[in-house]
């Protein structure tokens, strides 16, 4: 589809130009100067700071495993504190972006609704990854104690590398679909 919403998460380079009408006119680097920009921005964007922190934090522990440089029972608990931990807050965050902050903003710029679609779209193709990622954290978990607990790490490593590809697109599409529009319009979500 030209307009954009055809192009899934796993096959998208960026925003699709019809899309990207606000954030040509205000780049990232603009933002946090500009007077629309509010603690609960601030507070957004950290949130997908802390996610994209949380998963490095996830791939550096099975690196660590991987590499003999963490004991089978520490990379077992902290694996499963911080996947447990991702997992909910993300399900949550996209919950609330879905249910109360995109459907006020995707009113006020009619150009932009494919958009939301796009990230709607996306939100539910993170849900199938969510899911694969939680049942091969619990493979892992159950393989730590097998005889070769590192096969389970391998393919867990290999998963979050896939996931957090998937998840920067989205949070950095979403990030240059929904700052522009708060900074336009300036919405009451809070």
């Amino acid at each position: 589809m030209a307009d954009g919403t055809a192009i899934g998460l796993e096959t998208r380079e960026g925003l699709p130009d019809a899309l990207r009408v606000l954030v040509e006119k205000l780049p990232r680097g603009t933002w946090e100067a500009h007077p629309n920009f509010s603690p609960l921005t601030r507070f957004w964007l950290d949130r997908h700071l802390m996610f994209r922190d949380v998963l490095g934090k996830l791939r550096g522990g099975s690196q660590a495993f991987l590499d003999g440089r963490t004991a089978p029972e520490r990379y077992g608990r902290e694996t499963a504190r911080l996947a447990q931990f991702f997992l909910g807050e993300l399900h949550a965050h996209h919950s609330i972006e879905d249910h109360h902050y995109f459907p006020v903003l995707q009113g006020l710029d009619a150009r932009l609704e494919r958009g939301f679609t796009l990230l709607d779209a996306d939100h539910h193709a993170l849900d199938g990854h969510l899911n694969g990622l939680a049942e091969t954290t619990n493979g892992m978990l159950r393989g730590l104690s097998s005889a070769d607990p590192k096969a389970g790490a391998g393919t867990l490593e290999e998963t979050l590398g896939g996931f957090e590809t998937f998840l920067d697109r989205h949070l950095t599409d979403e990030e240059d679909l929904v700052v522009p529009v708060i900074l336009t319009y300036a919405p009451e979500i809070g």
